[in-house]
Formats: C-alpha cells, structure tokens, sequence
C-alpha cells in the first residue's frame, strides 16, 4: 500500500490536492511536456533543491561547481533531480516543533535520506540525497503532524523565523510567537505573495537589543513594542524593510515606528503586493526588496504602502490567522520546582553555565541543545522526541544558531535532562559561546559552494573546544560565523569574525581560501555589519582566529567590546595583523594548503608551461590583481576615515585595474584608460559571457558597467560601502574567471 493510500482522508483537502498536482507536474515534466525551468521553479517552491554529490570536492580544478555524481558524470542541464537525488527543506514556523513532527522527521531521515536532519541559519530543517520521486510521500507523512515544503525555496514568502526564547524570555516586550505563526500561514500560498522576482524573509523579535532573530536583516521584520493609548496598554510591532545579506549586505529601514497588532496581517500583505508590483524581475541580482527600498527611499517607499494599504481589495481571510493568536498558549509539562539540585558534578556544571537560561516563570529553564554543524542523526531527533516529552511538555525550537531549545524544563529536572541528552550524544556545551560555530553546507552539499564551510567549522570547533578552559571569558561570547560562498547561507556579515569562501590562483593550482570579514554586530538584532579585510587560504583560517582573538585579549581596554575594539585598531591595522597569513607556501614545501577540509584532493588546474629565466617567473595578471586587491582595501580604508567620495573612486579603480588584468591574459597591450578597459571587457568577456556565473545566477560585470554608466554621486557611506562590497565580488568573479582561462593557456609574464 502507497503513502497516499494509506494517509488517504488524513490530510486537509487543499493539502491533499496539492501535493497531487505536483505528483501531476512531475509526470508531465517527465514526458517531456513540461519546461525544465519552469518545473525549476515549481520543485523549489515545494522546497526540493538540487545538491552537488562529490562529497563536498571538486571534479575538476577550475571550480565551475557543476554536479559530480558518484559516476563521474556531470549534469549540463537546469534540472538534475531526475538522474541524482536532491535536498528537501521543510518550513518550520518561528522554529516550532512538537515531539510528533520530531519523530516523523526522524523517520523520514532513515528511510529517505542520509539519516541526518540538518537544521539550517534559518530554523528550517533540511534533509539531503532524496530522490525527487519519494517527495510526495514526504509531503504527505509532513502534512499529517501539520508541517509543509511549500515555499521553503523559490521566489516565495520563506521560513518566518523567530526568537526561540519567545514567551520565556526575561527582557521581551510580549510573547511574538503566535504572530509569527499567523504571519507565516496567512502568507502561504497567498496569491498576493505569488509574483515575487526573489525570496522574500520575514523575522520577529521580542526585544530590540538583544539578537532574538535578527531583525535588521530581514526583508520584512517586526520588533515587539508596546505604548499606552486613552490609559489602556497596546501592543505592536516596530517594523523594519529592505535589510538582506548576500552578496551586497543592507541593513533594514525603520518602516512604521509602531504597527498596531491588529494591522501587522494587512500590512504584511501590503508590502508583499508592493514588492510583487515593483521588485526587479529580471536580474536576479537586483530582485530583492532591498533594492526596491534603496532605489525610492525609505519615505518614498512607506508612502507607496501605506496607499496601497488603504487601496487594496478586501481580503477577511486574514481575520482567521489573526483570531487564532488569542488562543495561542504553551502550558508547562508540569509544577515548577524552585531550585536545581547542586550535583557538584563538572560536566553538568559547565555545560548548565552555557547551555541553560533561567526563564521568567519562576522554577522553569530554557536549555539550549548544541548540534554541531546543525545535524542530528535519526537516532538524536528520535531521542529528542522522547526527552521532549518528558521535559519539555513535547514542545522544542530550533533555532538560527543551529541548535535546538527545551523551554519550560524544571530547573529539578535539570541534572537528569543532562545525563539524558548525554544517551544520545547530545550533552555537549558551549552553546552560544565562540566554540559555537555556525555555518552553511557549503561545498559539502551545495552546487554555489566554493570552499568548505562546513569543514573549515568543525576544524574551528575542534581546536576551540581544546582551548575551552583557557579561553579568556572576553572572547567567549563572540561567534563565528561561515558561509561558503559570498551569499551569507551562514550569515557570516553579523558575526564577531565571519568567513566566506573564495579561491585563488596560485601557480598551476587553484587554492580554496576565505574572506574575513570582522567586526560584524550579533546584538541589536544584528545591529552592525563586518566588512572583509583580506582573503587568506583556507588551511590559514584557524591560526587567524587565533592570532586575532589573543591579542584583542592582550589590548582590549577595560570593558572594549570585539566591535569596539576593531574599529579603535582600524582595518588597516586588522588586516596589517594577518597579511602574513595570505602567502601560500610552494606545494612542494606544503602541499595541504592546496585542499580542502576533510578533501585531500588538490585543487589542480592543470600543468603550466614553466618561462625560462634566471629568476622567478611572475604573471602580468598576477601584478594587475595584486594592485586590485590593493585598491578594494583602500576603498574600506577611506570608507573607515569617511572619505565617500574617494572611497568610491577607489573602489571603481579597483574593478578596472582587475577588468585589466583578464585583457593582460587575452593581449600584452591592454587599455589603460577606464572607457577602453570597459569597453574591451565588455566586448571580450560580457558579450561572450566568459565573466557569467550562471550557477550564481550572477552577473558581476553589472557592478563595474552600472559605476562607469551611471554613477552615484551622493557619495554617502552607504552608497560607498555598498561600491567597495561590489568591487570585492567583482575582483573575486575576476579571479574564477581567470581560473577557467588559466585552464587553456599561460599568460604574459614579465622575467624578474
């Protein structure tokens, strides 16, 4: 008997029917009568993604992050799914769950994936190697415990997340939890949310300066407030528009200094229509509501909402999401107990110092599951089912930190959760401290990854963890943050020192290596964004977050904070502190360097006919992207000293001079004059797309082409930081696309 015949009558109507659609469009698909790309779409909406299958290596040297399947066989088309299994993500509301879905997830896991439920930066749960042909079945056995795919992926309303100490929290304004849930249902599928050139993210926080759920990030977020009108106490939201990570980082705009409760539905769903009607469709790189805002103005933006607000057809379904937040409640599993038993027991009393958080309900305590890497095998979620039950009235959150929260546990119970957890593996402390470390898959899974996230975190894990009780309690607290390409998956602009993954060309090899990027903001809802200071080789990461964290120990003064102290030093002292770490030692001297984590494969591009000369044989190319880089770094500097204006000249120089360096590669006498180097680059390498990262879906060369075409002369510290972020990207997209041509021939050299 089927999934489907045995959940038949089980599921919702409207559920049932959708799921038989797409058990539809996939047969359609399959004879061919559907369009790849447009069943693309339609499988991301019902969040199944295709995944890279090297294990996280590269099949070739030229990084061009096509699939590699256990035959060695690449896939050219959009859609891969049907040769290969792909990764499934499953909507998990403000990071809900109850010991039922827990247990269908770890079903799931075992029988149709790795036996791993991997829980993401935005409380989502993904599971990966699952053929597309078992997805309905999912769907189903999902829908039943009251979970959906729909919209996990796609230009679609995504995961609403939220803070996971909501309703506990000692220092929130009120409990956001049941409007994140209606925001999040009443959104879905809405038809109003349908017409989307990009994803759309939504977050709530419950206080204003802690990181609860990052607000400032977020397309759409909504801080708790609260203020008193005629004598009676009112609640509402803070809102906030336009933040985003990715590649170009914005921070959220103050939309409304106090949204009513009763209006956040509406005009959620004013904004959705806004973003529909206006966001850029085309140019994927241009389509999120950040640059909407960006483009009108915050003013300009609020005026057009608050119209449409007032304009728009009535829509009464909203009344019902908002209705079920009065009855909203999560009821403790059972009387409090006043205090915790002292167990004089060291591991117990370290991990509780880290990894338990007094409620506001006297006798209860939050306690905070660490899950290294974000996974728990079968087995764990099995057993945190279970313990749920027991402790937790069966109730847990995930959260953006990758771990998973009991609320509601006696603080009597405390001990003996502890050596529970400890059954299944799960006791591990630390959590929310530097050893903490978050980070998207990477090149472990991900088609965009460049270098590994996830290996380089565990590396960071493990060596911190040995440090643990030498640790100065100044650095305890920071975190680290990883992603593996430029897109932020990891979130690494927001953290004390975050990383991205980049390569360069070294020799005849490609080397994997990461951006740092320091002095990002976690509090205030992600309140402050880093910016990179230098890519250094991967294998150099972990010697760098050393080196860096004991002297901020060694210099901080008084109570200076990480952030603080970062910008007293001032990039060019920060990246003065690492600028060694950058030289990649000869691959004879030091092979390592040229893998990866948990990869001993070098990242070989092919053998290079060798000059002959007396000395070291040097590229043209090689000059031309050194004083790129230099340029990039300038431009921040001249941003720190707020010089707008020459920052952004800078920064326009250093993508020329990097532009420059692909024509040296293509001929001995390229332009000089910026109208000749654009206008070469855009014949040689635009026009022929040899400069197009189509798995990125990015086109780069706009960064350059938009600063020579239409330049912003407000010259403001945004507009200047946003140049020097692109500049970064270009010189990056500059140093792959060199990667690929390296490939086929050797360059002009100059004989030293």
């Amino acid at each position: 008997m089927t999934w489907k015949e045995k959940l038949a009558g089980k599921m919702a109507p409207g559920i049932a029917d959708e799921v038989e659609a797409f058990e539809v469009q996939m047969q359609l698909r399959k004879a061919g009568k559907i369009d790849d790309k447009v069943f693309a779409e339609t499988r991301l909406r019902r969040g199944i993604y295709g995944q890279r299958y090297d294990n996280g290596h590269r099949h070739d040297g030229v990084a061009t992050q096509e699939l590699a399947y256990p035959s060695g066989a690449l896939t050219k088309g959009p859609d891969t799914l049907w040769d290969a299994p792909g990764m499934m993500r499953i909507k998990i509301p403000f990071g809900g769950l109850n010991s039922g879905q827990m247990l269908v997830l770890a079903d799931l896991a075992e029988e149709y994936s790795d036996g791993i439920c991997h829980i993401t930066t935005r409380q989502a749960v993904q599971l990966h190697f699952v053929h597309i042909e078992d997805t309905p079945s999912l769907m189903r056995r999902l829908a039943v415990v009251g979970m959906t795919t729909r919209e996990a992926c796609g230009n679609a309303v995504r995961n609403v997340t939220a803070c996971p100490l909501s309703g506990v929290c000692r220092t929130e304004a009120f409990d956001v939890t049941p409007y994140a849930k209606a925001v999040a249902y009443y959104l879905l599928g809405h038809p109003d949310t349908q017409d989307f050139g990009r994803k759309f993210k939504i977050a709530f926080s419950g206080c204003e300066h802690e990181a609860c759920a990052l607000v400032s990030m977020h397309d759409l977020g909504g801080i708790a407030a609260t203020r008193t009108v005629d004598g009676k106490p009112q609640l509402g939201f803070k809102l906030f528009v336009g933040g985003g990570l990715g590649a170009i980082p914005h921070q959220a705009k103050l939309l409304m200094e106090f949204c009513p409760v009763e209006e956040l539905l509406p005009v959620s769903r004013a904004i959705g229509r806004v973003f529909a009607r206006m966001g850029e469709k085309k140019n994927r790189q241009k389509a999120r509501l950040k640059f909407v805002v960006a483009k009108l103005g915050i003013d300009e933006f609020r005026r057009i909402v608050e119209q449409e607000r007032s304009t728009m057809p009535e829509d009464l379904s909203w009344r019902k999401y908002f209705d079920a937040i009065q009855s909203y409640r999560e009821d403790p599993p059972s009387k409090s107990v006043a205090e915790s038993p002292a167990t004089g027991n060291g591991g117990f009393d370290a991990w509780a110092s880290t990894n338990v958080y007094r409620q506001r309900q006297e006798g209860y305590a939050a306690v905070t599951i660490t899950c290294p890497l974000g996974d728990l095998t079968a087995r764990q979620m099995r057993g945190l089912a279970h313990l749920a039950d027991r402790f937790a009235g069966g109730n847990a959150r995930s959260t953006v930190e990758q771990n998973i929260v009991f609320r509601w546990v006696n603080q009597g119970d405390l001990a003996a959760l502890y050596e529970e957890l400890g059954r299944v593996g799960l006791n591990e402390g630390g959590a929310g401290t530097i050893v903490d470390v978050s980070a998207c898959p990477g090149t472990d899974t991900c088609k965009l990854g460049i270098s590994s996230s996830r290996g380089l975190a565990g590396e960071l894990r493990r060596q911190l963890a040995a440090r643990s009780l030498q640790l100065d309690q100044a650095i305890r607290g920071l975190r680290i943050k990883i992603s593996g390409c430029f897109n932020s998956c990891g979130q690494h602009h927001v953290a004390d020192l975050g990383f991205y993954g980049n390569s360069r060309n070294i020799g005849n090899y490609t080397v994997p290596h990461f951006q740092v990027v320091l002095g990002g903001q976690w509090l205030e809802n992600g309140g402050s964004y880093g910016l990179a200071i230098g890519s250094i080789p991967s294998k150099a990461i972990p010697q760098a977050v050393m080196r860096i964290t004991d002297r901020f120990v060694r210099e901080k003064q008084g109570a200076e904070n990480f952030q603080a102290w970062c910008k007293r030093m001032g990039k060019k002292a920060m990246k003065e502190m690492i600028e060694d770490l950058s030289r990649v030692p000869p691959h004879a001297e030091n092979p390592g360097f040229y893998t990866d984590w948990n990869d001993p494969r070098s990242f070989t591009i092919g053998d290079m006919a060798a000059g002959e000369c007396a000395g070291e044989v040097i590229s043209a190319v090689d000059f031309a992207f050194r004083d790129a880089e230099s340029a990039a770094f300038e431009a921040q500097l001249l941003i720190e000293s707020g010089e707008y204006e020459k920052a952004d000249h800078q920064a326009y120089e250093a993508m020329l001079t990097a532009a420059r360096a692909l024509l040296l590669f293509e001929q001995p006498e390229a332009p000089t004059d910026p109208a000749g180097i654009v206008g070469e680059f855009r014949e040689r390498f635009v026009e022929t797309k040899l400069f197009w990262d189509r798995f990125h879906h990015a086109q780069f060369a706009n960064y350059l082409l938009a600063r020579q075409e239409n330049p912003d002369t407000r010259y403001t510290h945004a507009t200047a930081r946003q140049l020097a972020e692109e500049a970064q990207l270009f010189i990056d997209a500059a140093h792959k696309c060199h990667a690929r041509l390296l490939a086929q021939r050797t360059p002009l050299t100059i004989q030293l």
